[in-house]
């Protein structure tokens, strides 16, 4: 392997561990606060997978099937879209982040909250299973946080894995 593909390689494995350790993250938070507000957790995950299954032609999931096993993939498929998006946000950031200079922690965290957010309220209102010109400021509040924190993980392990 040449040394640029092993760089490229490199990148995409600490890319995606960064987003994967920014997801737990994510729901570490986004759990915690479902466990002090006593909040339940969201239908949106699962609305958007029926909603894009659907559209894809995957009865199975499809909301128009409303039974208990459909109801409960739906949820699955929701949760597993969601690691799916942190994780790609990381391989995003670690196949990028040669061309980013030197970010800080801080400004490369923020930036991909910001991202991995948008990636995933995006699907949202395109497929019409919330929409988040109605959120209060709680909710908004409690998309922002987890998202802040999903961005400042994946930063600091992407840089602490540099081994540099």
């Amino acid at each position: 392997m040449t040394s640029r593909r092993r760089n490229i390689a490199d990148r995409l494995v600490r890319g995606a561990a960064a987003g994967a350790a920014g997801t737990t993250a994510l729901n570490v938070i986004a759990y915690g606060d479902m466990l002090v507000r006593a909040r339940p957790a969201s239908d949106v995950p699962a609305d958007v997978a029926g909603i894009l299954a659907g559209e894809a032609g995957i009865g199975l999931l499809a909301p128009k099937n409303d039974t208990e096993s459909a109801r409960v993939r739906r949820q699955a498929m929701g949760a597993l879209l969601g690691y799916t998006t942190g994780v790609a946000v990381g391989i995003i950031y670690g196949l990028a982040h040669p061309r980013l200079g030197r970010p800080s922690n801080l400004a490369a965290g923020l930036a991909l909250g910001l991202a991995a957010m948008a990636a995933s309220d995006l699907p949202i209102l395109v497929t019409g299973a919330s929409d988040p010109r109605t959120w209060s400021l709680t909710d908004w509040i409690s998309d922002a946080a987890p998202h802040l924190i999903y961005g400042l993980a994946t930063a600091a392990v992407y840089e602490l894995s540099a081994g540099e």
